[in-house]
């Protein structure tokens, strides 16, 4: 299956699961780089781990991939964070350069080493990314941002390396860049043209309920406990 290369991956990264900044969580945010080829499965990458599966992994969102082009925002904005000397500042599965979101539509599918994979959603930044870099408000930063990184579903299991090409397979809803299905989710939520062909795509299932429920309610959901978190009585 042929294609168009639109990026080079520059790092395949995998984290495991230890106790995190709160009492009685724990997290899997801290991937480190891979050497070699990495398996791809239905639910991710192999020896990656997600902390609380009730919200992180599963099928919509196996691998996470973020855009290495957007630290120099965030160094700009947050100064020289130690996070942000290499990649996996974030929590992301796979880097690279040369494309964001706003170069990928929901619904791409996309050769991922020898893997094949489909763009989900786009990530919902939490308050352990806050945490992780010591800003109270940063999950807040990432959000209103627009640089947060997008999810993939896998379509075909296989391996993937740091030098693999990305390589664009199809574009079925080119007219859905993920920056309009952001601006749908945190600015226009109750928009709801938008909110009936959001529906129309191929949605992660948290995405589609979401939608459904605005649809049917006409009122937004709360964001306060993905962005803050448990509150900790002694602080983080």
């Amino acid at each position: 299956m042929s294609g168009q290369v639109i990026a080079r991956i520059e790092a395949v990264l995998t984290g495991t699961v230890v106790p995190y900044s709160r009492p009685g969580s724990h997290s899997a945010i801290a991937k480190r780089p891979r050497q070699g080829p990495a398996a791809v499965g239905p639910e991710g990458l192999q020896g990656d781990e997600q902390g609380d599966r009730r919200v992180h992994g599963g099928p919509d969102k196996a691998i996470h991939h973020y855009a290495r082009d957007h630290y120099v925002s965030w160094i700009a904005e947050i100064g020289a964070h130690p996070l942000l000397q290499g990649p996996g500042a974030f929590g992301e599965n796979i880097s690279t350069t040369g494309i964001t979101e706003a170069d990928i539509c929901l619904g791409d599918r996309l050769r991922l080493g020898t893997a094949v994979v489909e763009v989900a959603q786009g990530r919902q930044p939490c308050w352990k990314l806050s945490d992780r870099f010591g800003i109270a408000d940063m999950a807040r930063r990432v959000q209103d941002s627009g640089r947060s990184g997008w999810y993939y579903r896998v379509i075909e299991t296989g391996q993937v390396q740091a030098g693999d090409d990305l390589v664009l397979l199809e574009r079925p809803h080119a007219d859905w860049p993920l920056p309009r299905l952001m601006d749908l989710l945190y600015r226009r939520t109750l928009d709801q043209d938008e909110l009936r062909g959001a529906l129309k795509l191929p949605l992660g299932g948290s995405w589609q309920r979401t939608f459904e429920r605005r649809l049917e309610q006409r009122q937004t959901e709360s964001w306060d406990s993905r962005l803050q978190g448990p509150q900790a009585s002694t602080g983080t």
